[in-house]
């Protein structure tokens, strides 16, 4: 009697109390093994293909990096004593690697507890330019690769708010960086600040479409602050740190130095700055100037943009793109909307392609124009460009052969941009005399390297196009084996010299130089596998069909040393994320892979295979509307659906208790995972990370939803999880960062829903993560996000 009235007791208490007070936990030996690892550098090749730069960082950052003074303003957030990004992910070490011999060196004068970033290599392949980030600000440091030296080369005052912090001149004998200026002042102390008046807004009359930004500017002293921070000079370096001035402090957002190096393409920021839309739709201004300062011309105005017509294919009106034409020496390109960047417009082209030529005071050429909306171009001579448009409601996407001089076009890609087994691959470019990328072409012929996905697997190939004929010649295919090859870089495309890399289930992706006429191969790197434990567990890709027909698939993983033979029930666990699709055909594609190497993170549940359970990694969840209709008409079938056919796969096998199933998902997999555990029986549980649930707060479009709440309110209702809070009877995890910077999840939108699961009387647990944003980095937060997940699924998937 006295144990039956203390665990009424504990009932009451547990539900008397919404909080409780728990520190930072560490999950299981199993999962803390996989999760506590030391993370494989990042390789980089320089220009000559002569070095490997290995980059290392730390696993995770810690809880006190996430916690530096931090301003939010413009849609920016800043490390306001450094003036960089707050969300910068910094290396700590760098090393040099031989790629002829594979020979390592370690570079001398690294700084102490370096915080490393923006890692160039100069043109020539003779130095390395990085940043590092002290409590005093960012400094530029070189590596002078020869004498595997490094050395600071500027104080700590640069400027990262708007701009790169330096860029490398076409000689590679200087560089141009943007620095703070000298007596900048004070950001506006606000400790007793008092309110001067209200904030006003004023709306003009004119129909807009605009997201859910985060961040922005809100008052008149955030405006100050805001160019305080941002603002910066633009001086010359040469590489033994002799400064010269080239412009004086303003809000520079973008500077591009003409491939002939004599000239620079200079973009500010101008007021009246916004409250709606972050710093990138402020007016701005372009000016060409040469190397001394001098203006040459002005060469583009954009005013505020606050209105922006509806659709994902709507753009703004005026020059846009405005860039330097690659395979010239000074010479500009840009795009203008003949639609005024309506895409609901009814126009016979959308977009048209300019030149215009140094010194920009005759007017700019017409090189073509385009009926869907400009997508890219690549430039090659005076014969060849690429020139590429799109159009998403019907997810079109064409490539063109243009002649620059004539005018002449031609249609070389007319696809789905959907559609990865048709796609061709990218063409292969080189530097040219002038340093930039261009089309390599050679004799009228081009060269595209490809991924290669297939029904039958990934097989990555080189094709040569001729670009007078079009007709294209297979030149190399990766051939089927046990490890999946695929094409890192070319090295020499006319001796067939290429890098690529290998890996399979329990082999880390590595790097091996390879000539594509012998077959000879070559390692360049030699990295270990960091997650042993996870070496034997069974993997497979498994395909299905839902019940209309689309072929679905997933990458089931089974423990080590399961029995297939007696095929004990395991618990499932599923994530997912839901796609969009327009046709049955490109939702059906699949580009899960058996020999991908087995890479476990917080973004999955593939821990949990080391603890017992089944797996089912990247289910697919397409959501597709053909024709007229839209892919969200009919999104909840779609979910569910989805998750039937993906639970009777697993169980047609054997393998699992269909009665131990859980649902997983981040951002829209966290939408998705809400609405399937309101609509369905089919979960035991479900996690939702970082996710919406109240589509009413994202009233101008979400994901790929281009209708606003206005045009189709009982869409927006359909789609909120929120107003389904009272259909809710699985027990769900919630989990979110207290600062997520993406438009659309703001924190609110986890808190509201718990809110109402919670009066509602829904089983439901909510963690918010200290200082994460969208994306969780601190080690401490992914140690305890993996702890409430294991501790969650061991309670209600296997009743402990």
């Amino acid at each position: 009697m006295r144990k039956s009235i203390s665990f009424i007791l504990f009932l009451l208490a547990t539900s008397v109390y919404g909080q409780e007070n728990v520190t930072f936990q560490k999950p299981s030996p199993e999962i803390l093994a996989l999760a506590d690892y030391q993370r494989p550098p990042a390789l980089e090749l320089s220009p000559d293909k002569a070095w490997v730069l290995l980059s290392y960082r730390p696993t995770y950052k810690s809880l006190e990096e996430l916690g530096q003074e931090e301003v939010r303003l413009a849609g920016l957030r800043i490390n306001a004593k450094a003036r960089i990004s707050s969300t910068e992910n910094y290396f700590n070490n760098l090393r040099l690697r031989s790629a002829k011999d594979g020979q390592e060196f370690d570079i001398d004068g690294i700084p102490a507890n370096a915080l490393i970033a923006n890692i160039s290599f100069s043109q020539d392949s003779r130095y390395i330019a990085f940043t590092n980030t002290t409590n005093k600000g960012v400094a530029l440091w070189l590596v002078d690769i020869a004498s595997k030296k490094a050395k600071q080369l500027t104080d700590y005052n640069l400027n990262v708010v708007l701009n790169n912090p330096y860029q490398w001149l076409r000689n590679s004998q200087g560089l141009l960086i943007s620095k703070t200026p000298a007596n900048t002042p004070s950001l506006i102390d606000r400790s007793n600040e008092l309110p001067k008046g209200p904030v006003v807004s004023t709306s003009q009359g004119k129909v807009s479409q605009l997201r859910t930004y985060q961040d922005l500017l809100k008052t008149p002293e955030d405006e100050y602050d805001f160019e305080v921070l941002a603002k910066a000079e633009l001086h010359w370096i040469d590489l033994d740190g002799k400064e010269t001035p080239f412009l004086p402090a303003d809000l520079y957002t973008q500077v591009s130095i003409s491939p002939d190096g004599k000239y620079a393409l200079v973009t500010k920021l101008k007021k009246p700055f916004s409250y709606v839309v972050p710093y990138n739709s402020f007016p701005q201004e372009t000016h060409v100037y040469d190397l001394q300062g001098k203006v040459i011309r002005k060469v583009n105005e954009t005013p505020l943009m606050e209105v922006r017509p509806k659709g994902f294919s709507s753009t703004r009106p005026g020059k846009r793109m405005l860039s330097w034409r690659a395979d010239k020496p000074n010479t500009l390109f840009f795009v203008q909307a003949l639609d005024e960047g309506d895409a609901s417009k009814k126009v016979e082209y959308r977009d048209e392609l300019f030149t215009w030529e140094f010194p920009f005071d005759g007017a700019p050429k017409s090189l073509t124009k385009v009926k869907d909306r400009f997508a890219g171009i690549i430039w090659g001579n005076d014969q060849y460009v690429l020139v590429s448009s799109s159009w998403y409601d019907t997810r079109s996407s064409k490539t063109f052969v243009l002649n620059p001089t004539t005018g002449a076009s031609r249609l070389l890609f007319d696809r789905n941009s959907q559609d990865i087994y048709s796609h061709p691959g990218n063409v292969y470019r080189e530097r040219n005399g002038f340093g930039t990328l261009t089309m390599y072409i050679q004799k009228d012929k081009t060269y595209w390297i490809g991924a290669g996905h297939t029904k039958e697997g990934e097989f990555p190939f080189i094709d040569e196009l001729d670009m007078k004929t079009l007709k294209k010649k297979r030149l190399y295919t990766a051939p089927a084996s046990e490890k999946q090859e695929r094409i890192a870089d070319v090295i020499d495309i006319a001796k067939g010299d290429i890098l690529i890399s290998l890996q399979s289930p329990k082999d880390y992706p590595n790097f091996y130089a390879k000539n594509i006429k012998t077959g000879k191969i070559k390692a360049v790197t030699a990295i270990e596998n960091p997650f042993k434990s996870l070496e034997n567990v069974h993997k497979q890709v498994l395909n299905y069909k839902r019940k209309d027909g689309v072929d679905l698939s997933g990458t089931l993983y089974l423990p080590a040393g399961y029995d297939f033979n007696k095929k004990e029930k395991l618990p499932l666990l599923i994530w997912a994320y839901p796609r969009e699709y327009k046709d049955k055909n490109t939702a059906s594609q699949s580009t899960a892979n058996p020999k991908e190497f087995t890479f476990p993170s917080y973004g999955s549940f593939i821990y949990w295979v080391a603890k017992g359970y089944a797996v089912l990694d990247n289910a697919a969840f397409p959501i597709v509307g053909e024709g007229t209709a839209e892919p969200n008409d009919t999104f909840i079938p779609q979910l569910i659906a989805n998750a039937e056919a993906a639970i009777n796969a697993v169980d047609s096998l054997g393998y699992i208790d269909r009665k131990k199933v859980a649902i997983g998902g981040h951002s829209y997999g966290a939408f998705m995972t809400a609405h399937l555990l309101s609509n369905t029986d089919l979960f035991a549980c479900g996690v939702a990370r970082s996710g919406a649930y109240n589509r009413t707060l994202t009233p101008f479009g979400f994901q790929s939803e281009q209708r606003n709440l206005w045009d189709d309110p009982q869409l927006y209702m359909t789609m909120s999880p929120f107003l389904s809070a009272d259909r809710m009877k699985t027990p769900i995890l919630l989990v979110h960062g207290s600062a997520d910077n993406n438009p659309g999840t703001f924190t609110m939108q986890t808190e509201r829903y718990f809110q109402a699961l919670k009066n509602l009387g829904a089983p439901a647990r909510m963690v918010i993560l200290p200082r994460e944003s969208h994306g969780y980095a601190a080690k401490e937060n992914i140690l305890h996000l993996l702890w409430e997940q294991d501790q969650f699924f061991e309670k209600y998937l296997k009743g402990k």
